[in-house]
């Protein structure tokens, strides 16, 4: 539907001065209502630059730009200046002007990676990148290993130490405090880093940083093993089922949660006839078959 602006309703067409002039905000077009000549195609946007939610510590509405993120090297406040070398009303810039916007912009690069932080960083961020991608992980995640890797740069625990490692280490802290189901042989393989590089980095921000991560609940890790191997829904519940009765007959403490929900799905595949290996279940859930055959004997013995 085309909205006609106020301000158009008394403004005549120029070319047959019978029909009123209407706006389509959404196609940005001003065309005559009459015999829909067009008068401009590409209007700006006349509405206000602030949004109604945002406001300065004043009360007053402020200025929306981009979000700021833990996961830029500058948290996202940097600013560029321009590549395109025209001027505030789209005029090109002289000869001189030009070579000394190019020489400002030269100055302006190198300045926002000067300080060795900020060198880290720009290392660190784009290795979470990487790790993001592979793993599939949310951007609130992200934001925590973030967070984590910047209080350990500030403690100096960076120093003498494999960036990508640490990095590595901040990231499944970040999946164990949000209880995301990742466990050390995934960052592993994402990261093609030692388990026990990355395990010993990880002990290290626990200790110096003070961090108190929560028990992983296996319950968790069975959705995501069978989202793997395509078992149905049915089975699915079945293994939650026998999870939780475990978890209150405490056989449960003390064991790799991933190993109890692969062991626990096996349990429900073969009570309900699903035609799924040991060997399908490991791989899926990256254990390996000895861990399941273990601890279904515990489970089927509680049930």
């Amino acid at each position: 539907m085309v909205k006609t602006s106020k301000a158009n309703l008394k403004e005549k067409c120029p070319r047959c001065v019978k029909g009123t002039l209407v706006t389509d905000h959404e196609s940005g077009e001003m065309f005559c209502s009459k015999c829909g000549f067009v008068l401009s195609e590409k209007l700006q946007e006349a509405g206000p630059e602030w949004r109604s939610f945002t406001q300065d510590e004043h009360g007053d509405r402020a200025r929306a730009g981009a979000p700021t993120s833990l996961t830029m090297h500058d948290m996202g406040l940097a600013t560029i200046i321009n590549p395109t070398n025209k001027d505030a009303s789209g005029k090109p810039l002289t000869t001189t002007m030009k070579s000394t916007i190019e020489r400002l912009r030269t100055w302006d690069s190198r300045s926002q990676v000067h300080e060795p932080v900020d060198r880290n960083f720009r290392q660190a961020f784009s290795e979470l990148n990487r790790l993001k991608d592979k793993l599939a992980i949310s951007d609130a995640v992200i934001e925590k290993a973030a967070y984590i890797y910047r209080k350990a740069l500030d403690k100096g625990l960076v120093r003498g130490r494999s960036i990508s490692a640490l990095m590595a280490s901040a990231l499944y802290a970040a999946c164990r405090d949000t209880e995301t189901p990742r466990n050390l042989k995934d960052v592993e393989h994402a990261a093609n880093i030692k388990r026990k590089d990355i395990a010993r980095c990880y002990r290290l921000l626990i200790k110096e940083l003070d961090l108190k991560m929560p028990v992983t609940d296996s319950v968790q890790c069975v959705a995501r093993i069978a989202s793997k191997i395509g078992i149905q829904e049915k089975t699915k519940r079945h293994a939650i089922k026998v999870l939780k009765t475990a978890q209150q007959n405490e056989i449960s403490a003390g064991k790799d949660p991933m190993g109890l929900a692969a062991a626990a799905l096996y349990l429900a595949c073969v009570k309900n006839g699903e035609d799924k290996t040991q060997r399908d279940i490991a791989e899926a859930a990256n254990v390996t078959e000895v861990t399941i055959r273990n601890r279904y004997k515990g489970l089927k013995d509680s049930q």
